[in-house]
């Protein structure tokens, strides 16, 4: 794992640029990867999906546990509120969460979560642990992301060795995307998981911060891009319309980016319709884009599988 100071950290950009406009991200030999690639046949391993909710956007748990076996997923990580919101999507917190879990106990986990700057943030996302919550997120409040109420996130995070999961998006929730390797830094033994739009905005060194989701081509070395490269414990959550934009937008960029970050990102649907297929459900269109785009099936089996199941440590 590489460590950076701020000014360090903002040199990488220009130099990534380059490195792969120049075909640094070249494939290893023939024999190289197959001494170091598992091989996968489609549909040979279980699917787990990290980011869903219930209820959202006025979906029930049933019609939630029927979207999630359409879309033939095996094991689905439940991602709570705080008790002052709900995630914009009016989805459930805690308890709702670790009631649905415990009716489905052999399809479901769930995350524990709390609101980062209130008094209780560290008593709530605690009991919640201690009661076997697997990871701390979905966080999406309008806070620093590397204030110190995100701090006290991490600090719990490491004390209980989960991960958390944080939803970017600029100037609404966890602000200045830039300034998070600061708290990268500051706890390196911590996996985050980067969502939402200005996560997957930032795959493009040109990255306009106020759009949202961009159509443009990718230019590489944005901050993003070097996050994963450059910190061992920074991952990729590839759920929902930004995920899928980030990959739709600039195809030949997607490869490029799903190759050498294949051990960073993981799949999860983050879609709020009762369907589970067609062109109404964004987690089977990711499904889709991955496995069209991925350099090969063992990638594919380490987004749709293994990187979660090693960070969350999921036995499906």
């Amino acid at each position: 794992m590489k460590h950076f100071s701020r000014r360090g950290f903002l040199a990488t950009g220009a130099i990534a640029a380059a490195h792969f406009a120049c075909g640094g991200a070249e494939e290893p030999p023939p024999a190289e990867k197959a001494e170091t690639t598992e091989a996968a046949a489609p549909g040979s391993y279980p699917i787990i999906d990290i980011h869903q909710h219930t209820p959202y956007s006025g979906r029930e748990a049933d019609a939630l546990l029927a979207h999630q076996r359409t879309m033939g997923i095996s094991k689905t990580v439940m991602l709570p509120a705080g008790r002052k919101y709900g995630l914009a999507a009016d989805a459930g917190g805690n308890d709702v969460c670790f009631a649905f879990v415990k009716e489905n106990p052999d399809e479901y986990v769930t995350f524990a979560n709390e609101l980062p700057d209130i008094p209780e943030t560290k008593e709530v996302i605690e009991k919640y642990l201690k009661m076997g919550a697997i990871g701390i997120g979905e966080q999406k409040f309008p806070v620093d992301c590397d204030s110190k109420h995100i701090e006290l996130v991490a600090s719990i995070a490491q004390e209980f060795d989960v991960p958390v999961l944080l939803h970017f998006q600029h100037e609404t929730y966890n602000f200045n995307f830039d300034r998070f390797h600061k708290i990268l830094e500051k706890f390196p033994k911590v996996n985050f998981i980067g969502h939402a739009q200005t996560w997957w905005g930032n795959i493009d060194k040109n990255h306009d911060q106020t759009a949202m989701y961009p159509k443009t081509p990718v230019t590489p070395g944005g901050i993003t891009d070097r996050y994963l490269s450059d910190y061992g414990n920074m991952y990729g959550d590839l759920s929902a319309g930004s995920g899928q934009n980030s990959m739709t937008r600039d195809e030949d960029h997607a490869r490029g980016f799903l190759d050498r970050h294949q051990d960073k990102l993981l799949y999860g649907s983050d879609c709020s319709d009762s369907d589970g297929l067609g062109e109404n459900c964004s987690g089977a269109g990711t499904l889709a884009i991955v496995r069209r785009l991925a350099p090969n099936e063992a990638a594919v089996k380490k987004m749709f599988h293994d990187n979660a199941a090693r960070i969350m440590r999921l036995g499906v």
